[in-house]
């Protein structure tokens, strides 16, 4: 593969992560904006609810959500709000426009929202240490990790959403798509050249795991195809490896890669990509592991990955 196709380049001073830093979960801005309820606010709130693409639950939009989003745009962050992109059972994701081009705003419910799935990636977490049940507090914490782990990740090589800001339980990053929608997953194109892009997010995995990460919920559905580029999205679950469940959580990762690049015709087994991840990476020290002559090279292959 051309380095038009490359991977990113590993940070030279790329530190190992941040698992022992504790969250700040304490009120925010946001918070005292909707308690103030001025008139500046309040004539937000109205355009905003009114607004035909945010006529959603006011489980999303609750007034410190509110507050959130007319922070991002005091703070020059976003200047104006677009449509939804997609919609989960933790949060919505819809576009904007920042100063510098269109953005991704994705909100976190906190009301609304069932949260027991995500206790199998906070308990054992060491970020999330004394944050308890609280959901206003996990979701603050998780919000804030996944902006750190997408940092992280990029730091160590992997193409992902760039972090633009985070305010409470909302967090903007870079948008991945064109003018016709998103980006689209691996799910939903026809991949080119399945054993270049298997080759490229094995490196992917590796690097995460280099960086001490793990992605914990990685398949072809968190994969999405942009501007001639694989990207990893959805790191809000992403794990480091002193979590108990990092090794399960890598197993099924590299199960989940491996069977949906073998039904494309690619020699990928479970049992090698993870033999491949823990064979080349060292996510114990601060050092980058080479698996070959050049760490951030990628195979030769076309132009594309895929088509839709």
């Amino acid at each position: 593969m051309t380095e038009e196709y490359g991977l990113l380049e590993v940070e030279e001073d790329a530190e190992a992560g941040d698992e022992w830093e504790e969250l700040d979960v304490a009120d925010t801005e946001a918070d005292r904006i909707a308690r103030r309820q001025d008139r500046e606010f309040l004539e937000f709130r109205k355009r905003i609810v009114d607004t035909e693409q945010f006529k959603v639950t006011a489980s999303v939009f609750d007034d410190a959500t509110l507050g959130a989003l007319y922070k991002l745009v005091q703070d020059g962050h976003v200047d104006a709000f677009g449509g939804p992109i997609s919609t989960g059972k933790e949060a919505n994701v819809y576009t904007a426009l920042g100063p510098d081009g269109e953005v991704a705003v994705k909100i976190y419910r906190i009301n609304a929202s069932d949260f027991q799935d995500m206790r199998g990636y906070l308990d054992g977490d060491p970020r999330f240490d004394g944050i308890g049940a609280d959901k206003k507090q996990v979701v603050v914490a998780w919000v804030r990790k996944e902006a750190s782990n997408l940092e992280r990740a990029r730091r160590a090589g992997v193409r992902t959403p760039r972090p633009i800001a985070v305010e409470r339980n909302v967090l903007v990053m870079e948008y991945l798509g064109t003018d016709d929608g998103r980006a689209k997953r691996l799910s939903e194109v026809n991949v080119e050249n399945p054993d270049t892009a298997y080759e490229v997010v094995r490196e992917y995995v590796r690097r995460l795991y280099d960086a001490g990460l793990v992605h914990g919920d990685l398949s072809e559905y968190n994969v999405v195809f942009h501007e001639g580029q694989l990207y990893i999205i959805d790191l809000g679950q992403a794990v480091t490896v002193h979590h108990p469940n990092a090794g399960e959580f890598l197993e099924r990762d590299c199960r989940n890669v491996a069977n949906f690049f073998a039904r494309q015709g690619v020699d990928a087994t479970p049992d090698g990509l993870l033999s491949y991840v823990r064979e080349h990476a060292t996510p114990d020290d601060d050092i980058d592991t080479d698996p070959g002559s050049d760490d951030d090279a990628v195979p030769d292959g076309a132009s594309s990955f895929a088509e839709e």
